[in-house]
């Protein structure tokens, strides 16, 4: 992959970065490697007409390769796993012979986490020379999103925190975000511990887009009566959370969700936690999952029975043995980037191309960017041979299942999940999604 501005993403070691991930991040609805479709989406994106010029429209394509465009944040490292993902896709699928013959080539660029600049500008440039856009991930791809806008023609398959370039009918999510909460967890949270769900606090980025994804779960936990006793904001340059870990103690916290949190912040807490000798039930998410948890928190008597929920299996190896899935793309990024530590945002890359993939398979061997718009259009359900748990990208629906996992010896393992080989692909289903008043697609 050729990146734009010189970041290169075949690293193993990564430096840390003190950026909050906005709120599309941090949501675990994320979709699978292998898929279904069926049509007959009635969801948002098949609601407007696609472009008459989009079924002329084949920028970037020839007779032996397709061009597809990726513009992501890769300063310090920070989202170096989405194109990442796309690349170890892309190369898998190369090495079986491309699609209908052709080889895909990833255009890549970093849009350095400026003003916003950059990201509009290199989506335009990517625009006028490449088929798509597929699994690009930015905190600035509201910039991006008005490009797109004016050029509904060009497909988008790229996990969007911004929401309106979520709702754009030519964006088509693997994790789409519309707001709200799965309630499954919560309501498995509030069975096991019904007396600490009235005392629950969680800690948030003072960030707009973070705040906004917490008053989603927010108001899902107010829904199900729990009781929130502390929820502060933090800065994004917060290292040391000692004074949040005293306020929560003193506030009489028992159950604590920081789910939103990336490891580096999650990690600061745990050892917060462990100096004041302070213990409430922790319970972790998609972005919080992450090999480097564990050390970097102080080792296993620090995280040992914190809970995690997401909507995805355990991708970083504990599901391997049981879920080929797994094992094919961790297999698959060492080998397009030998040493690269895969984590969420891999993921996302990942399964980003593999949606495009499967959209251009079905467009056939003449494909336009029209015949991929309406292949998309048609994808209603999409898993990964339980990769991750099901959604609808063409009606942007998040899953409503997920998996419980926790933190023992060291190590995440699931807890109280339905079996690998069960009808729900070991993921419990339980409860819907909820979304709060007017956010529901």
């Amino acid at each position: 992959m050729r990146f734009r501005t010189g970041i290169a993403t075949t690293s193993g070691r990564r430096p840390r970065v003190t950026v909050m991930l906005a709120g599309g991040v941090l949501a675990t609805t994320l979709v699978a490697c292998s898929s279904t479709a069926t049509p007959g989406s009635s969801g948002p994106s098949t609601k407007s007409t696609i472009p008459p010029a989009a079924f002329r429209g084949t920028t970037g394509l020839t007779a032996t390769s397709v061009h597809i465009g990726n513009v992501s944040t890769l300063t310090g490292g920070l989202f170096e796993g989405a194109p990442v993902g796309v690349q170890a896709y892309v190369d898998y699928i190369n090495s079986i012979g491309g699609v209908n013959g052709r080889r895909i080539v990833v255009d890549g660029a970093d849009d350095g986490y400026n003003n916003g600049a950059n990201n509009k500008a290199l989506t335009q440039q990517d625009i006028a020379r490449d088929f798509a856009m597929v699994g690009s991930f930015s905190l600035n791809d509201a910039f991006g999103g008005t490009v797109l806008a004016a050029n509904p023609s060009v497909p988008n398959v790229s996990v969007a925190l911004d929401g309106a370039n979520n709702d754009l009918p030519n964006t088509f999510s693997p994790s789409p975000a519309p707001g709200g909460w799965q309630l499954g967890p919560l309501v498995y949270f509030q069975k096991k511990y019904p007396d600490d769900v009235l005392h629950a606090g969680a800690l948030v980025a003072n960030q707009a887009s973070a705040i906004t994804k917490w008053n989603g779960e927010k108001a899902a936990m107010q829904h199900l009566g729990y009781k929130i006793v502390d929820d502060p904001t933090f800065d994004i340059t917060q290292t040391d959370f000692t004074q949040y870990v005293i306020a929560m103690r003193n506030a009489g916290v028992k159950i604590l969700f920081i789910e939103q949190m990336p490891e580096n912040y999650a990690s600061a807490v745990f050892k917060a936690l462990a100096q004041q000798n302070f213990h409430p039930v922790v319970v972790l998410g998609a972005s919080t999952y992450s090999e480097a948890l564990v050390p970097a928190s102080g080792g296993a008597s620090a995280t040992d029975g914190s809970y995690l929920e997401q909507a995805a299996s355990l991708y970083l190896g504990e599901d391997a043995a049981s879920i080929p899935a797994v094992g094919q793309f961790l297999a698959q990024v060492q080998k397009s980037s030998p040493g690269f530590k895969p984590d969420l945002f891999t993921l996302y890359g990942w399964i980003s191309a593999e949606l495009f993939v499967q959209a251009l398979r079905v467009a056939g061997p003449n494909p336009s960017r029209g015949l991929v718009l309406q292949a998309l259009r048609s994808i209603k359900t999409y898993t990964a041979g339980n990769l991750i748990a099901p959604v609808d990208p063409a009606a942007k629906t998040p899953a409503s299942c997920y998996l419980i996992g926790q933190i023992k010896g060291g190590q995440f393992a699931r807890v109280d999940d339905t079996a690998l080989n069960s009808p729900n692909g070991g993921y419990r289903c339980d409860q819907p999604y909820f979304y709060p008043p007017g956010t529901k697609p």
